[in-house]
């Protein structure tokens, strides 16, 4: 038995229950069964494994009686509206159902049959070709799988793209019905898809915008309504929900969900703050955001995020520069001590083209700041002088700069020194260097290893002896009781990254980019 046959047990005993209750009754009795089967068909009757359902039904409705010949006309319409249904729906008995399809009207009337055969021949042989494509996506799937959330599994990602793939092929329509029909089937197939991908947000979210793209957006909603249910922790689904009240302009129902995100206020993530604010800006107007953030300010956990991101709303959406520059200020007072927010601050104020702020921002920032966290701040005041400042005050950032940062690591004077490392950074501009990416490979290989070779050496002398660091760079040698010869790695794909980094990063991040690889694969320096 196919594994597509998973569902099929539960319907099938729901008919068997409907059946005993009711067989006892009448015609009374056999109505509500028929009902029952109708039912049963409108939810899985798009099924590949549908087909034995579908046959139980014809029989049922054989088995009738019929006292007159009006009961007759009727029993046998009702049969032949079945076959018709069943016959164009793509299932593993379709074949079957033809023939016993082309029997049923044949026993009726061969003349008439005729006519009908002919007109559901091309439907059928659609129906087929498509069960036969469609079975091998089915095929795929796992009807054993677990609804659980997501591990990261191998297997549950093969189960998602095979989910993904099959719900690509319905979209499709691939039997070019008609489109009630067509997003009947897709709405199954989502339904199935969610019977075992219950807890991937993806795929409720993907669920509830093929509704909305489809013109259904009450249906959307009720899918967002259902994901929310099963994901009550996500955010992102309460973004997407919030999303689509409001580009159908409920506005309420939208600020509702926002609300939710917020909570009680106390423990909101910053990010709920800035999102909220965004959309009171976007449908309430500028006094209503500038209220909620003197509001949500006042929170020991707001972070600097909302000051930055209500900062660029006064600046960029509401154009007034002063209030910027008044939040930034006030912000300032509560994270001077973290550098991303002095680098935001420094942003805006390049905007303005400020230059005597930028530079008293840098050094306020500078002289709170510890070393360890200011590397950042100091490379962004480093490009401001090599943009707006002389040759003086350029070089005099270097060498402060310099200073502050030796003092964090071993090197100490040596750091001090000047290197063909700093002109290379001081004339580069965005992706263009002043020299070969040749030459900017063997100028990090050059810095790592000043930087390296004296304790290597160190280490090297006491296992393999002073005479082997004039052969070979000092602690790159193998035991020499075990081997004069030195054994070079494949560090192509060491390589690859270093020169990818040269196309993606500034010169001061490809250095130090440069120095992590050299980290990892030492042997690199043997290579040249």
């Amino acid at each position: 038995m196919s594994k597509s046959f998973h569902c099929f047990p539960l319907p099938r005993c729901y008919i068997r229950f409907i059946r005993k209750v009711n067989e006892k009754k009448g015609a009374d009795g056999q109505d509500e069964i028929r009902k029952a089967f109708d039912f049963m068909l409108g939810y899985v009757g798009a099924d590949m494994a549908s087909g034995p359902v579908w046959m139980e039904y014809i029989t049922f409705l054989k088995s009738l009686p019929a006292q007159t010949a009006q009961e007759e006309s009727i029993r046998m319409t009702a049969i032949r509206k079945t076959y018709q249904k069943a016959i164009i729906t793509p299932t593993h008995h379709v074949e079957q159902l033809w023939r016993e399809y082309e029997n049923f009207e044949n026993s009726v009337s061969r003349q008439l049959a005729k006519g009908l055969v002919s007109e559901y021949q091309p439907k059928y042989n659609s129906a087929r070709a498509v069960y036969r494509e469609q079975k091998k996506y089915v095929d795929e799937i796992d009807y054993n799988m677990l609804a659980v959330p997501p591990t990261g599994s191998f297997k549950e990602e093969q189960q998602w793209m095979a989910w993904k793939r099959f719900l690509t092929f319905e979209k499709g329509n691939p039997q070019r019905i008609d489109s009630v029909s067509s997003n009947k089937r897709i709405i199954f197939t989502y339904e199935q898809c969610l019977m075992y991908l219950y807890h991937y947000q993806d795929v409720w979210y993907d669920y509830a915008t093929w509704h909305a793209k489809s013109g259904s957006i009450d249906s959307a909603i009720k899918v967002f309504q259902r994901a929310l249910k099963a994901l009550p922790d996500s955010d992102t689904l309460k973004y997407a929900y919030a999303e689509l009240e409001e580009s159908r302009g409920a506005i309420q129902p939208a600020r509702k969900i926002y609300e939710s995100l917020l909570g009680d206020g106390v423990n909101a993530t910053a990010l709920a703050h800035i999102q909220f604010i965004r959309f009171l800006r976007r449908n309430e107007g500028v006094e209503a955001a500038r209220k909620y953030f003197l509001d949500a300010r006042k929170s020991p956990d707001c972070s600097y995020h909302v000051y930055v991101a209500y900062a660029l709303i006064a600046f960029c959406l509401d154009k007034d520069s002063k209030i910027a520059h008044n939040i930034f200020e006030a912000g300032l007072k509560r994270f001077m001590h973290e550098p991303v927010y002095i680098l935001e601050y420094a942003d805006f104020l390049s905007r303005l083209n400020d230059e005597r702020n930028i530079r008293a921002l840098f050094e306020r920032a500078l002289s709170s700041l510890p070393p360890e966290e200011s590397v950042e701040v100091w490379k962004r005041y480093i490009q401001f002088e090599q943009t707006y400042g002389d040759l003086a005050s350029m070089l005099k950032v270097e060498q402060r700069r310099k200073e502050a940062l030796s003092r964090t690591g071993e090197d100490g004077a040596s750091a001090l020194e000047s290197s063909l490392q700093d002109v290379v950074s001081r004339y580069s501009f965005m992706d263009l260097w002043p020299c070969s990416s040749k030459d900017l490979d063997h100028l990090a290989r050059q810095e790592w290893l000043a930087k390296n070779i004296n304790k290597k050496a160190e280490k090297s002398a006491v296992s393999n002896g002073p005479a082997t660091l004039d052969k070979i760079p000092a602690g790159l040698a193998s035991n020499s009781n075990v081997s004069g010869k030195v054994i070079y790695p494949d560090t192509s794909q060491t390589r690859l990254e270093f020169h990818l980094a040269q196309q993606r990063l500034g010169s001061r991040l490809l250095l130090t980019h440069c120095r992590i690889l050299l980290d990892w694969h030492p042997m690199y320096l043997m290579r040249c």
